[in-house]
C-alpha cells in the first residue's frame, strides 16, 4: 500500500484575521480543528465547551440518581457491573469510589472473559440475588443487554444500565438506561466514554447530596476519567478535552498509589504524565490483564492503597504485559496468513481459529485494520460458536454492518470503528458472505490506501522550541485531537540507519541545508536500504532528552522519495 499525504487547507484570510491575537502556526492549527472564531478558539484552549454539560441533561439521569439516593438512604447492597478494559475497570472503580463515600456497601463485578463473555449475563444476576443485592448499576455494558434486563425484573432487581455504545433498536427495559446514543437523548456530548458516563453520575450525585459524602467534590476522580477516555479512544474534544486535562492535572498529584506504581513499571514520570503515556505506556498494562486473565486485577491496584502492595501488583500487570505482547505477535502473524490466503484483495479481511486467544484477537484485528487499510474480524473458534472481535477504517461503520447481519448472530456491538460479536458456528459462512457484499458495495469506489493528513507543510528551519510551546496549548492530544502533523521536503539524507532488537525501526539525520534534525521513523527500519539522498518526511516533533541534554526531533510517520 501506498500511504496518501493530505495537507489541510491554508485558512483564510477572514479566518486568518479572526484569529490574529494567536500565534501564526496555532491560527492554522485552530482553523483545522474547527475553530474559526477568537471566542471559539479560546473556549478550546481553555478545555471549556460551549454547550450544557449539566449532568442532567442526560436521558434518565434523574430516575437513576433518585434510585441510588434511596440505595443510600436504606443502606442497600450495590454492585457496579463492569467490563473489562480500561475504561470498565476506570468506571466501575470511580463509582465504587463514590457511593463508598456515601457509606454505601458497593463492590464491583467484572465478568471474566473467558467464562462469562462480555456484557451482563444471567448467571451473575442470579448471583446477586443470591448475596442479597438491592441494586446493580451497569457501566461501559449492558445497552444491548435486552434478555437480562428482562430477567432482572423478573427476579425483582433492580438494575440501573449506563453505556455508550450504540443501542440496538429496543432498549433494554431496566429501571433507568443512561446512553447519550439513544435516539431520544438531546445531551451535546455524544462521545463520552464509559467512564465519562459514571462521572456525569458522579456530578449528579454530588450536586443532590454531596454534603453527606465523604469526598469535597466529584473532581477528584478525574484522573479515572482521564485513564479510561484516553484509553478507549473517545474523541478529545468537548467535554472529553475538558475532563481529559483536568483528569491529567490530578494525577501528576500523585496521590493515587496505584497509578504511582504502575507508572514506575511502565518507565512514565507521573509528575509529567500526558495521554501520550496513557495511550502507550499505562492504558496496554491495565489491559492486558483482562485480556489474558482477570481485570479484577486492573481494578484492584486502582483501588490499591498501600505502597508495597501496589508496587507488587503493578509488577504483576507488566509481567502480563510482556507476555500479551508476545502472545500477541504469534496471533497477528498467524491471522495475517489465514486472511490473506482467503482472499488477499478482499475488501472484509476475516481470520479465525480454535488456537487463537480470544484476549488478543482484537490486537490483530486492529494491526490487520491498519496494515492492509480493510475492515478486519479476528475470532476463536469453540465447540459451538465462534468469538470475534472486528476494527475498521473510517469509510467503514463496522457495527452498522453487523446490524444488518443481525440474523446471524448470536449477540453483538461496538461503535463505528471496534465491535465485538458471537454468531453460531455453522452461520459463520452465511454471515460472512453478506458481511462482504456489505463491504464491497460501502468501499468498492474507495481509495483503500491509508490517509496521514498534515496540519501544513513547513520548512524544517522553523521548527523551534517556541514553536513546540505554542503546540502544547493544544493538549491533551490524541484521538479527535491530533498531535499537530507537519510536512517538509527536499531534505537531504545525512545520516540512516536500522535501529531497535530487530532492526525494524529507522535513526535519521536529516536537513534543509539550514539546520539539521534528528528524526525516529518506528517500523520503517526496511527503507534503509533504498533510501535515496534526498527525501520528503511527514511527521510530528518532540523534545529528546538524554544525558540532561534537549534536542528536538522529529517522529516520522512516512517517508517519500
Amino acid at each position: 500500500m501506498q500511504t496518501r499525504w493530505q495537507i489541510q487547507s491554508k485558512l483564510p484570510p477572514i479566518v486568518d484575521e479572526a484569529l490574529t491575537k494567536f500565534p501564526p502556526v496555532l491560527r492554522q492549527l485552530l482553523f483545522n480543528r474547527g475553530y474559526a472564531t477568537d471566542e471559539e478558539a479560546r473556549a478550546f484552549l481553555k478545555a471549556k465547551p460551549d454547550f450544557d454539560t449539566s449532568p442532567w441533561g442526560l436521558k434518565d439521569m434523574d430516575v437513576a440518581i433518585e434510585r441510588i439516593i434511596q440505595a443510600i438512604d436504606g443502606s442497600e447492597k450495590v454492585v457496579i457491573y463492569g467490563d473489562y478494559d480500561v475504561d470498565g475497570v476506570t468506571s466501575s472503580a470511580l463509582l465504587v469510589e463514590l457511593l463508598r463515600s456515601f457509606g454505601v456497601d458497593v463492590d464491583a463485578y467484572i465478568p471474566d472473559r473467558f467464562k462469562e463473555g462480555y456484557g451482563i449475563n444471567i448467571d451473575a444476576l442470579d448471583g446477586f440475588v443470591e448475596k442479597e443485592i438491592d441494586l446493580v448499576i451497569s457501566v461501559d455494558c449492558g445497552i444491548r443487554a435486552i434478555a437480562p434486563a428482562e430477567y432482572a425484573r423478573k427476579i425483582k432487581l433492580d438494575l440501573i444500565v449506563t453505556d455508550h455504545h450504540h443501542p440496538g433498536a429496543v432498549l433494554p427495559n431496566a429501571l433507568a438506561v443512561i446512553d447519550p446514543k439513544r435516539e431520544d437523548d438531546d445531551y451535546a456530548q455524544k462521545m463520552l466514554a464509559g467512564v465519562g458516563i459514571a462521572y456525569k453520575i458522579a456530578e449528579a450525585l454530588m450536586e443532590k447530596v454531596g454534603e453527606e459524602s465523604s469526598l469535597a467534590s466529584a473532581e477528584p476522580l478525574l484522573d479515572l476519567v482521564a485513564l479510561g477516555t484516553v484509553a478507549d479512544l473517545a474523541p478529545l474534544e468537548g467535554e472529553n478535552h475538558r475532563f481529559v486535562r483536568r483528569g491529567l492535572r490530578i494525577m501528576r498529584h500523585a496521590q493515587r498509589q496505584g497509578l504511582v506504581s504502575l507508572a514506575g513499571v511502565a518507565g512514565v514520570n507521573i509528575k509529567e504524565v500526558s495521554a501520550m503515556n496513557i495511550g502507550f505506556g499505562l492504558g496496554p498494562r491495565l489491559n492486558a490483564a483482562g485480556r489474558l486473565y482477570s481485570a479484577l486485577s486492573a481494578y484492584e491496584l486502582l483501588m490499591e492503597k498501600d505502597l508495597h502492595r501496589a508496587g507488587e501488583m503493578a509488577q504483576e500487570l507488566e509481567n502480563i504485559n510482556r507476555e500479551r505482547q508476545s502472545l500477541t505477535r504469534t496471533i497477528q502473524d498467524q491471522a495475517e496468513i489465514i486472511a490473506l490466503a482467503a482472499d488477499k484483495d478482499a475488501f472484509l479481511l476475516f481470520a479465525a481459529s480454535p488456537e487463537f486467544n480470544p484476549g488478543v484477537v482484537g490486537l490483530a484485528a486492529s494491526r490487520l485494520a491498519d496494515s492492509y487499510y480493510r475492515p478486519a474480524i479476528v475470532g476463536q473458534v469453540k465447540e459451538e460458536t465462534t468469538v470475534c472481535s472486528c476494527r475498521s477504517i473510517a469509510e467503514f461503520h463496522i457495527t452498522d454492518a453487523l446490524d444488518e447481519c443481525a440474523e446471524f448472530l448470536v449477540k453483538h456491538g461496538g461503535h463505528a470503528a471496534a465491535a465485538g460479536f458471537t454468531i453460531r458456528n455453522e452461520n459463520v459462512g452465511a454471515f460472512l458472505k453478506k458481511m462482504r457484499e456489505i463491504a464491497e458495495r460501502k468501499l468498492a469506489d474507495v481509495d483503500l490506501n491509508p490517509v496521514l493528513v498534515a496540519d501544513m507543510e513547513v520548512p524544517l528551519s522553523d521548527l523551534s522550541f517556541e514553536m513546540l510551546e505554542h503546540l502544547n496549548y493544544l493538549e491533551p492530544t490524541g484521538y479527535g485531537n491530533p498531535r499537530p502533523i507537519f510536512v517538509s521536503r527536499d531534505l537531504s539524507v545525512k545520516l540512516a540507519r536500522a535501529v531497535g532488537s530487530d532492526k525494524s525501526h529507522l535513526k535519521l539525520k536529516v536537513s534543509d541545508g539550514k539546520v539539521n534534525m534528528d528524526g525516529i521513523a518506528f517500523r520503517l527500519g526496511h527503507l534503509k536500504p533504498e533510501l535515496p539522498a534526498k527525501v520528503d518526511l511527514i511527521y510530528t516533533f518532540e523534545v529528546n532528552e538524554w544525558q540532561g541534554r534537549k534536542s528536538l526531533q522529529l517522529n516520522v510517520k512516512d517517508i517519500k522519495f
